[in-house]
């Protein structure tokens, strides 16, 4: 039978706003050779996103030497490395003016460290232009090796993020070469490698998973010390790609953000349109103000 693209209910339809913030940003990105997860991932939020000056930068590379079956970012043989990268990333977050600034990568499994070195890079000369902003990362899992997460852990990052991206029995299906148990060693070392850290993760919706296999991922990244979660609906970007099963309502979401926060995280964010750097500086801000909030007797 041949598939379809099934069409987007009224709650995803996106507004597309390409005014001159977002040209200006494009504009800066392609000047400095860099990349965005915006872009390569065709992210949802993009327009808004850059409109208002936010972005999530993409180092390594934009060729990935992973193949997940949910991502839009192109996989291969990836290029050499970009030496100048980390100082290009720290002076466009300077002359974007971040309070919040976000780094992510593709898979680099063909590098020794997985890149680990680069992310830390990256966060030192960040830190050096911009002493005030925070930093947040998105990992791979780095083929969980504990020494290439405490090079990242050693440069100090705001907020430490690796996905899980969904349930235990879809994991081997959606995701080519990550395991589902070594995405919660990471955030589990995380926690573990530098006592305090904040950490975050994320998963899609929209797969086939149940309702009770949602519940017990959230419970697992629980236990694993994860402060902040995001959920968000997968969207299909080829018919290449892993079929949608279904749609979540927005009612759906919000039982969700519910079900987060009996659990215990300090901040759920859930929504058709989350992905995990939508709105990365409310959701660090708000985690903080709940981690530092007496829990009543």
């Amino acid at each position: 039978m041949r598939q379809t693209m099934e069409r987007k209910p009224d709650w995803l339809r996106i507004s597309l706003n390409t005014g001159e913030e977002y040209k200006e940003l494009k504009k800066m990105m392609r000047g400095r050779k860099l990349h965005s997860v915006c872009e390569e991932a065709k992210c949802p939020n993009i327009y808004e996103c850059w409109s208002q000056r936010t972005a999530t930068f993409m180092i390594l590379g934009s060729i990935c030497t992973r193949a997940c079956r949910f991502c839009a970012v192109t996989s291969g043989l990836p290029t050499e490395l970009d030496l100048e990268e980390p100082m290009h990333v720290a002076e466009s977050v300077r002359d974007m003016g971040l309070k919040h600034v976000v780094i992510t990568s593709v898979a680099r499994d063909d590098l020794n460290d997985h890149g680990a070195s680069m992310f830390a890079a990256t966060i030192q000369a960040v830190r050096e232009l911009n002493p005030l902003t925070n930093v947040e990362v998105l990992i791979p899992d780095l083929g969980g090796e504990p020494e290439r997460i405490k090079v990242v852990l050693d440069a100090k990052p705001d907020v430490l993020n690796h996905n899980l991206e969904t349930v235990a029995r879809l994991s081997d299906k959606v995701r080519a070469k990550a395991k589902y148990d070594r995405s919660l060693s990471v955030l589990r070392q995380a926690k573990e490698l530098r006592p305090g850290q904040t950490t975050k993760s994320g998963i899609m919706v929209g797969l086939g998973e149940t309702k009770e296999e949602l519940i017990q991922a959230m419970k697992d990244l629980h236990e694993a010390g994860v402060d902040i979660i995001t959920i968000g609906q997968y969207l299909q970007p080829t018919l290449k790609h892993i079929q949608l099963q279904r749609y979540y309502t927005p009612e759906e979401f919000a039982e969700l953000k519910e079900e987060g926060l009996r659990i215990g995280f300090a901040h759920v964010e859930s929504g058709p349109l989350v992905r995990s750097s939508y709105h990365a500086h409310e959701q660090a801000e708000h985690a903080k103000n709940r981690q530092q909030t007496p829990v009543a007797e």
